[in-house]
């Protein structure tokens, strides 16, 4: 579906990319991992077609140099935070598809496939981060393309947003389409990639299965626990005494697991009577910021 060959990317004397390679097959699932300046949205925007480039890339079989327009076509493309105008939901949906040359039936079909067919009357303005996400996802579904690209996707969601827009991907990547997307975090890679290409200063560092990827990177992961405050202290003494590394932050507290060890620290609580509002998983790149207890 994706095949890219040395691909290259100067910026003066700096390489953004350097003979990067790689063949990204039809319902794959792919992310891109690395620190920011490590190319991972450059090479988004050269699968785009709208960065120029050196070496051969080609999407679904057209190569992106030569017809860019028509490789574009073929990608469904969802930025990291979407702007809009405020038009209605549904009014939205009907510009983007005019513009896509899409089915005027489309723009009530992706509503639906994304869960926003009850908000089509609200403006744009009204929606939650994770509802115009979603009808970001919608306008780049709209003209039904085979290959998803996907830039941060999750950056700026909470963590209900997060796992409704993560299990809608899943379940459009399970009916067939291919999905290449950026990300920081270890647990949406985990969550969504079947492999993964990790990137380090314009280059092709390492590929991995994404379960491979805190052991090859030495990553920490952190488990982010929210906890009622009258609960907070009597928490940090339990995860303590279970040989918990912890980090108070704020409203929440982070426990350091290894790659599939969320249950152990959760279990300590429920055992100690501990109610948890809610928790994420966070990949350890940066170490939160706080005071640790170990």
């Amino acid at each position: 579906m994706i095949t890219a060959k040395n691909l290259t990317k100067r910026y003066g004397k700096v390489a953004a990319l350097s003979d990067v390679t790689f063949t990204i097959e039809a319902g794959e699932a792919v992310a891109l991992w690395g620190a920011n300046g490590a190319g991972k949205t450059t090479t988004l925007r050269c699968l785009l077609g709208v960065q120029g480039f050196e070496g051969a890339l080609s999407v679904n079989g057209i190569d992106v140099q030569r017809h860019s327009k028509a490789a574009r076509a073929a990608i469904g493309y969802v930025p990291q935070e979407a702007a809009f105008y405020d038009m209605r939901v549904d009014e939205t949906a009907q510009f983007y598809a005019r513009l896509k040359k899409a089915a005027p039936h489309r723009a009530a079909e992706v509503l639906e496939q994304v869960q926003l067919s009850e908000h089509a009357s609200k403006r744009v303005s009204m929606l939650s981060g994770g509802m115009k996400q979603r009808l970001a996802l919608a306008v780049a579904l709209l003209a039904d393309p085979p290959v998803l690209v996907l830039d941060e996707p999750t950056a700026n969601l909470d963590v209900k947003a997060q796992r409704d827009f993560i299990r809608t991907i899943q379940d459009l990547n399970h009916a067939g389409k291919t999905v290449v997307f950026s990300s920081h975090r270890l647990d949406e890679v985990i969550a969504l990639g079947t492999r993964v290409l990790v990137l380090s200063e314009g280059k092709l560092l390492l590929e991995c299965r994404p379960n491979e990827l805190a052991s090859k990177l030495g990553l920490h992961r952190w488990l982010r626990l929210w906890i009622p405050h009258e609960h907070k202290d009597n928490s940090l003494r339990v995860l303590g005494q279970n040989g918990f590394t912890t980090m108070p932050n704020g409203t929440s507290i982070y426990v350091q697991v290894n790659a599939d060890g969320k249950i152990a620290p959760l279990r300590s609580l429920q055992q100690a009577s501990i109610p948890i509002e809610d928790f994420e998983l966070v990949d350890g790149d940066l170490m939160p910021q706080g005071d640790s207890h170990a």
